[in-house]
C-alpha cells in the first residue's frame, strides 16, 4: 500500500486527481479501524497531516470556518460560540482519540452515529469541497446521502465546514453504556433562536435527522423528533427504546436551553 504525503492543499488535490482511489487519512481513528480489521484494503492512503491549510478555525463576518483537520480537542475549545459541538466533542473516545480524530473525518465517514454531525446540522452547516476542477459548497443535510455515503466526488477532498455563528441556547446529549469511548445509542443536538427550535438526532436512522419547529410549538417537539426518526433494532438498542430516548432527550434539551 502506497502512502502519499502532500505538503500543500494544491499538492493534495493534484494527487487526489491522479489517484482517486487513494483514501484520505488524517487522524486515522476511522480509517485505521477498517484497515486493522481487514474491512478495507485501499491501494493508497493520502496522508493529509502535513497540509497546513486543513488545520485550525477562523471567524469572518459572523460565520465560523472549521478546517477539516480540526480535532475534537480543538473543537472543545470553541464552546463560545459552538457549545453543542464542544459538548459532543467531549464524548468522543478518550483524550488520545480526541487529539487525533477530526471533524473532516466524521464528515467523510458519514456514519449515522457521527457525534459531530447533529450539532453541525442544527447550525445549518455548509461543507466546503475542493478538487483541481474547482471548489463547491454543499449543505450538510444534502452532503450525507446514506449510511456511510456522501456526495463527495472521487477526486474531491473535504476542506472545511462553515457555520453561521449560533446563539447561546444550544446543547448536545447522548445515550450510551458509558459517557465516552462509546458509539451512541442515540444522540441529540438542539438549538433555540428567537422564534425557532432546531433538533438533530444521530443513531436513529440511515442519516442524521433534522427537525425544526416554531418556538411557540416547542411542547410538540419531543414527539415530532421521535416520529421523524427511523431507528432499527441492533446490539446497542431496540428501535422502540431509541424513539423513547429521543423523546426524553429532546424534552431535557429544551428544558436546559430554555431555563
Amino acid at each position: 500500500m502506497e502512502v502519499l504525503t502532500p505538503r500543500t492543499l494544491g499538492e493534495a488535490l493534484a494527487l487526489k486527481a491522479e489517484r482517486p482511489d487513494a483514501v484520505p487519512i488524517q487522524g486515522g481513528t476511522d480509517v485505521m479501524v477498517e484497515l486493522n480489521f481487514d474491512r478495507a484494503r485501499p491501494p493508497a492512503l493520502l496522508n493529509l497531516n502535513e497540509v497546513a491549510e486543513l488545520r485550525g478555525s477562523s471567524r469572518e463576518n459572523g460565520t465560523l470556518r472549521l478546517a477539516s483537520g480540526l480535532t475534537y480537542t480543538e473543537a472543545m475549545r470553541l464552546a463560545d460560540p459552538l457549545a453543542a459541538l464542544a459538548e459532543a466533542s467531549r464524548t468522543v473516545g478518550g483524550p488520545q482519540i480526541r487529539n487525533r480524530g477530526t471533524i473532516g473525518g466524521n464528515l467523510g465517514t458519514s456514519s449515522p452515529a457521527g457525534d459531530a454531525l447533529p450539532p453541525l446540522l442544527v447550525y445549518g452547516a455548509e461543507v466546503e469541497l475542493a478538487s483541481t476542477r474547482g471548489e463547491r459548497s454543499v449543505p450538510l443535510h444534502e452532503f450525507i446521502v446514506g449510511p456511510k455515503r456522501n456526495s463527495l466526488e472521487p477526486d474531491e477532498l473535504i476542506v472545511a465546514v462553515r457555520v453561521a455563528a449560533p446563539g447561546p441556547r444550544q446543547t448536545f446529549m447522548k445515550v450510551g453504556p458509558r459517557n465516552a469511548m462509546v458509539i451512541a445509542v442515540v444522540s441529540l443536538a438542539l438549538a433555540v433562536d428567537d422564534d425557532e427550535v432546531r433538533a438533530s438526532f444521530g443513531s436513529a436512522g440511515p442519516v442524521p435527522g433534522l427537525v425544526t419547529a416554531p418556538l411557540a410549538e416547542r411542547a410538540e417537539l419531543p414527539e415530532r423528533v421521535a416520529e421523524a426518526a427511523s431507528p432499527i433494532d441492533d446490539v446497542r438498542g431496540s428501535a422502540r427504546y431509541r424513539r423513547h430516548a429521543l423523546r426524553v432527550l429532546t424534552a431535557r434539551a429544551l428544558e436546559r436551553c430554555l431555563a
